[in-house]
């Protein structure tokens, strides 16, 4: 397996165990109060956005040349960091 190859699943399990949590925290807030959902749909809607981020940075490296995605690696890497900063600080929230 190639090192680009490594890089991709690597990330492509850490953002499906993301995902996987971040909809077990959104049917936690559904079944909180409608304040409460009101509340956090702003932060669950971010981190959705943060997450197909990381799918779209995800298939741009997958896709480019070999000599290419490394240059690829760092914004995929911001774009990983800010949906795993948005669903810890979603945890948060509902920890609050």
């Amino acid at each position: 397996m190639s090192k680009r190859d490594e890089y991709i699943e690597r990330m492509k399990q850490q953002l499906d165990e993301l995902n996987t949590q971040l909809t077990e925290l959104e049917g936690k807030g559904e079944a909180a109060q409608a304040e409460f959902r009101e509340k956090h749909q702003e932060q669950i809607s971010k981190a959705r956005e943060h997450y197909a981020s990381a799918l779209t940075k995800m298939s741009e490296i997958k896709s480019a040349s070999e000599d290419k995605w490394e240059s690829l690696v760092d914004e995929g890497e911001r774009v990983h960091k800010a949906f795993v900063h948005s669903v810890n600080y979603f945890k948060s929230q509902l920890k609050g």
